[in-house]
């Protein structure tokens, strides 16, 4: 099983909506925390109803900023024991012998309050004795190495985040992909970077799930990337079908290639056997046209991300982030490109133009 952890920066944005079904889609999380979501209960619980997450608990907005919210699937045990503007705490398998703790954690953004911060951290540490996982944005670096560009960190607002996390006896549990999970364009094209948002446990969540893995997801809508924590190895995808992609259309070319198979010199006494001789020349000819013309959705974006990783380390060596800003507007336009092809798989036919991608939406896709 999984679970994906995010700082999302105003959730009600159909952008960062769409991207957050893409990565229910990718990692299939069996409990996602959300951060920063800047919505109400009822707010939320709509934008967030064809996620097809039986259960969620939310801590409703203050004012405009905040905002936390925990879903899980109905197939698993979750009990949320306690919750705050800055964390919600759940038991799993509550009552079992594999029953562990999970905590969603948000840290306070001003820092004349992160003591605030850490006082519920050490209060929390006090209530069980079970295999703990807590994950989220902090708002804290632990070293000076996790932050680069900007105005220094002083080291005593680091050490009283580590001395906080050396009481709850928490490890951290490290990550695949770029170090930095947060940045900001400063003026001039400078780019800030820190590491804000991580994953820690205690040694015996460790024991319980010594396999597990990290990954700092990329992203392109959010100042914050989104964590993927996988307990036991990484999920097999089967391959798809191929089928005619409504995308395509958008493309001019592609009427043309149309044509051209359907103009085919194959003659028969039987008609039927024409039209599927067309229509095989038709796939035939789409396939390549595809290959060549369009590309693969899916390993365009994977290369485009590729991109970013490689881009990113540059601006962190360099503090030139123009580059990297428009790979991220190329990767907006292909995760629009991508939602187009799953509206078209799910074959939902009451699914409205303005619904973004979900679990529920592509496990229909087939």
């Amino acid at each position: 099983m999984s679970v994906l952890v995010w700082n999302f920066r105003r959730l009600g944005n159909p952008q960062t909506i769409r991207e957050l079904g893409n990565f229910v889609r990718a990692q299939d999380p069996a409990v996602m925390f959300l951060a920063e979501t800047w919505l109400d209960e009822v707010r939320l619980k709509s934008l967030l109803q064809n996620f097809v997450y039986d259960q969620m608990f939310v801590v409703s907005k203050i004012k405009q900023g905040g905002g936390l919210a925990l879903l899980w699937r109905s197939d698993f045990d979750v009990k949320v024991v306690s919750s705050s503007l800055n964390h919600i705490d759940a038991v799993i398998n509550s009552g079992k012998e594999n029953s562990w703790r999970f905590t969603g954690f948000y840290g306070n953004p001003e820092t004349h309050k992160h003591h605030e911060s850490w006082a519920i951290l050490k209060n929390l540490n006090r209530n069980f004795s079970l295999p703990w996982l807590c994950a989220g944005d902090f708002n804290e670096i632990l070293r000076s190495h996790e932050k680069k560009g900007g105005r220094a960190r002083p080291e005593v607002q680091m050490r009283d985040f580590r001395e906080t996390l050396d009481e709850c006896v928490f490890a951290d549990l490290g990550f695949i992909g770029q170090k930095f999970t947060w940045c900001k364009r400063l003026t001039g094209g400078v780019t800030e970077w820190e590491r804000l948002d991580r994953s820690v446990a205690n040694h015996e969540r460790i024991s319980l799930f010594p396999s597990y893995s990290v990954t700092h997801l990329d992203m392109a809508f959010s100042d914050h990337k989104p964590l993927s924590i996988h307990m036991e190895g990484l999920p097999i995808r089967n391959q798809r079908p191929w089928r005619f992609e409504q995308v395509w259309l958008n493309d001019e070319s592609c009427c043309t290639m149309v044509e051209a198979a359907w103009e085919s010199p194959f003659f028969s006494s039987n008609p039927m056997s024409v039209v599927k001789a067309n229509v095989n020349n038709c796939q035939r000819i789409l396939k390549e046209w595809s290959r060549v013309s369009f590309g693969n959705i899916s390993r365009t974006l994977a290369e485009k991300k590729k991109q970013i990783k490689v881009a990113e380390g540059e601006v962190v060596r360099s503090g030139n982030g123009d580059w990297l800003h428009v790979l991220k507007a190329e990767l907006r336009e292909l995760l629009t490109k991508e939602e187009k092809l799953w509206q078209q798989r799910s074959k939902l036919h009451w699914l409205k133009e303005g619904d973004q991608n979900t679990r529920y939406f592509h496990g229909k896709a087939y």
